[in-house]
Order: C-alpha cells, then structure tokens, then sequence
C-alpha cells in the first residue's frame, strides 16, 4: 500500500492525528531550547558534516583499520553484504553457542534486516529490551519512529498491553506505573538471557572500539550478564578518532530527544572474562549508495530522528504509513535504493520545505535528494501516466511566463466565484483534505510594478 493510502487512514481520526503531531512537535521544540544554549552548535555540525565526509571519502581505509584494531582487542569481525548474510551470520553464532534466549538492544539495522523474526523462526526467543521496542513487540507492531519506536500510541493504549501481556492492574496507565512494571518483567529477562545483541551507534577506526548510547541502561545489562554479545552495525558508523565522538555524541541527544547528552554512552573494547564479543559489519546496499554523487550525503544520518519530529508529512501521517524500516524524510531517501517500485511514493511525501535539512545535525541536503528522486523515478518510469503528464503540464506552463501570468489572473478572477461541487469532486484527487487558498487581488508581479512606478 502506497504512502498516500496509509497517510489517509491514519488522518481518518483527527483527534488521534492531532495529538500525534504535537506529541512529535513538543520533541522538536525540545531540541530547538537544547540547541539554542549550546553558542557553538552550527560549528559541531560543521565539523561533524566534514568527518562524515572524509570517513565515506575514505570508507574502505578506515573499515580495514578498524577491523585490524577490534582483533588487536579480541574481538571477532564479520562481513555480510546484505540482510540474509546478517541474519545467517548471527544465527550461526547463536546456534554453535547453544542460544535459547536473546535481550536485544534497540538497532535500527536488525529491524532492517528483520532479524527477530528470522531468529524466531530458528527456535530462539527474543526479547527487546528497549522500553518501546518492548511494546511494540508485544503488541506485534513495528516501530513507528527509530528513536520513539511507540510514539504513536497514547499511555491508555500501553496500559491494555501490559495488562493483557504483563498481568498489570487494568486501567492503569501512570507512566511510573508501567515503567515499573516492565522493568520487573525485563529484569526477568536480563537474567536469564544466553547472549546479548545490540546496535552500534559509532565504531571507532583508531581504537577498534565501538559505543553504544541509550537512555535506560538496557545494552549495558544485556552485555554485561551473557558471556556472547553480538554488535550489529552498518558499514557508515565507522569514525577516523576517538576524539571526533566527543562531536557526535553532543550532537545525537540534543537532536534527537533536546538533552544534553544521553545517559548511557557505552565504550567496548574488551570482552568480560571468558567472553566473545562478535562485529559483524553489514553493506546490504550502502556500497550502492556511495556510488550514487547525489545520494551520498545521506550516508551521513547518525540516526538521531529530528527529521521526522520537524517533517510536516511525517507529524501527520504517522511513521507507519510509509512502510518502511526508517519512515520520514531520510527514510523517504534511503528506501527507493532497495525498491523503487515499492517505495515510489515516498519522496512525493514532503513539501521540499527543507525543514528536515535545517534541523539535520550532520547537514545533510535532504530536501534536494528528495527532489533528485522524484525525478529519477520519473525517468525509471515509476510514476503514474497521470502525475507525469500535470508534471509535464505544469513545466510547460512554468517556461511561458506570458501564459503563466495570463492563467494566473484568470485563476484569481474565476475560482472564488465557483460552487464548490465544481472544484471538489472525485476528480479532483489535490482537493483531498485540501483547501484552495484565499486568492489575493493581485500577483506579486502586480504589487511590485506598482510599487516601482511609486
């Protein structure tokens, strides 16, 4: 089902759509006082945006060292280049290991590869640690943001979860309340445990290392009881320093949640005592993305999710209805790579307002990567007959000022005075959920000359 489709039932109750989209706008107005009292924010995103740079510039250099290092710490590195090889990889390791039960830490890149269900199907229960992932998975639902992965459900809904899933007192929806009692049943879980898997935030070429940042201690408690943790990462995460992780940690939080810094930024170099650590580094198709000039900046994104909490399509039409791992702007760019004819719709899921790209902390152009999409799927031919041919229309129009300025006046002296039957129809599919704007008397053109001649 396309975005347009799922955006649509999504808006059919408006209080819901409401309160989703100020819970999201609360999140980005978070980020803009944290922002605001940090005088050297535009210079970390600079600096940031620059290492980026070089890393994807020099990619290949900076794997090979960071593998050469993580041995040099103990660690066992592997090479997947795509999602199934992932997914065998860790499976492997689980399966020699004797695993029966996983705690997993929140990574993007195992919903990516859809790594639970796969475990699932090979006999090995898992369990997100997580707090949202947590309720999604027990709601069976996928996550609907990559930092707030429950954002959109309300606390009423999250108390008839655990009440069903958890046994609590039913209709009991304090927050304290439900944090409590998933951390019980969590804790259950951390201590019975055969391995641990978490995410990566950053891996560090210079030392080997890697670091893991979560608000509630999770990655930390799953690493620490098992004797196997396996760390998931794409192949991007990689940074040259050590030093250059003091800019992006003071970037991720504030970005992502407006705190100053999350609570739990974990270094790993070394395993427990008689402990495996496994890496195992995924391509599934980033390669393909360096290739690609105008897509490359993306490779940048450090997951933070401030795209989503400013985008004006996203608030409103929730992360589900983009079908897609990562939804939002960058989602809207990332997914056509792997499935242009599945995800075609998405980069027509935005307003080029560029909100997206004035709040990315590593400055990446999102709002002209979504532009370059719409016109290379135009030219794939992924684009509807109809779309093209008003696109073309409207180009035509665009090159003959004289007809723009004609239709324009004709436009402002006609449709204020149609019924509205006339203008919303079945037809007209923009008149969905659509108003025409008040029609000014004159153009900007007209004002100006006056003006001029004053």
């Amino acid at each position: 089902m396309s975005h347009p489709a799922k955006a649509e039932h999504f808006l059919k109750d408006q209080t819901y759509a409401k309160w989703h989209d100020k819970a999201l706008w609360f999140v980005r107005q978070k980020r803009d006082k944290a922002t605001s009292k940090l005088p050297e924010w535009e210079s970390l995103r600079d600096a940031a945006a620059k290492i980026k740079e070089h890393t994807i510039n020099n990619l290949a250099n900076y794997l090979e060292e960071f593998e050469k290092n993580a041995h040099e710490n103990g660690f066992h590195v592997h090479w997947a280049k795509d999602a199934e090889e992932h997914n065998h990889i860790v499976n492997d390791l689980l399966q020699k290991h004797k695993v029966k039960k996983i705690v997993k830490s929140k990574s993007m890149l195992t919903e990516e590869c859809h790594l639970n269900p796969y475990l699932e199907k090979n006999g090995i229960e898992v369990i997100d640690t997580d707090l949202g992932e947590r309720i999604v998975q027990l709601r069976k639902e996928p996550p609907s943001h990559i930092v707030l992965p429950a954002i959109h459900l309300r606390r009423e809904q999250v108390s008839e979860t655990f009440h069903e899933k958890l046994g609590t007192e039913k209709g009991r929806c304090e927050p304290e309340y439900l944090t409590e009692a998933a951390r019980q049943a969590l804790r259950k879980d951390f201590l019975s445990a055969d391995a641990a898997i978490t995410g990566v935030n950053f891996a560090l070429a210079e030392t080997g290392g890697f670091v893991v940042c979560t608000n509630e201690g999770n990655a930390d408690l799953g690493a620490s009881l098992p004797k196997l943790h396996i760390a998931c990462m794409g192949l991007e995460k990689i940074l040259p320093k050590a030093k250059d992780l003091s800019v992006f940690l003071r970037l991720l939080a504030r970005s992502a949640t407006g705190q100053a810094i999350t609570s739990y930024s974990s270094h790993f170099h070394k395993a427990q005592d008689g402990g495996e650590i496994h890496i195992v580094i995924v391509d599934n198709g980033r390669s393909q993305i360096i290739q690609q000039p105008e897509f490359l900046n993306s490779l940048k994104c450090i997951r933070c999710g401030a795209c989503m909490n400013t985008c004006p399509i996203y608030r409103r039409s929730g992360g589900h209805s983009y079908n897609n791992v990562v939804p939002g702007p960058i989602g809207s760019v990332l997914a056509p790579h792997s499935d242009p004819q599945k995800h075609k719709s998405l980069p027509f899921a935005s307003t080029l307002c560029g909100s997206c790209t004035d709040v990315c902390p590593v400055k990446i152009d999102l709002h002209n990567q979504l532009l370059a999409w719409r016109s290379k799927l135009t030219k794939q031919g992924h684009i509807s007959i109809l779309k093209k041919t008003i696109l073309n229309a409207t180009a035509w129009v665009f090159q003959k000022p004289s007809l723009y300025n004609a239709l324009g006046k004709l436009a402002r002296t006609i449709v204020p005075r149609l019924p509205r039957f006339m203008i919303y129809h079945s037809l007209n599919v923009w008149g969905k959920q659509r108003e025409i704007p008040v029609f000014p008397k004159e153009s900007f053109k007209e004002m100006l000359k006056k003006r001029e001649r004053k």
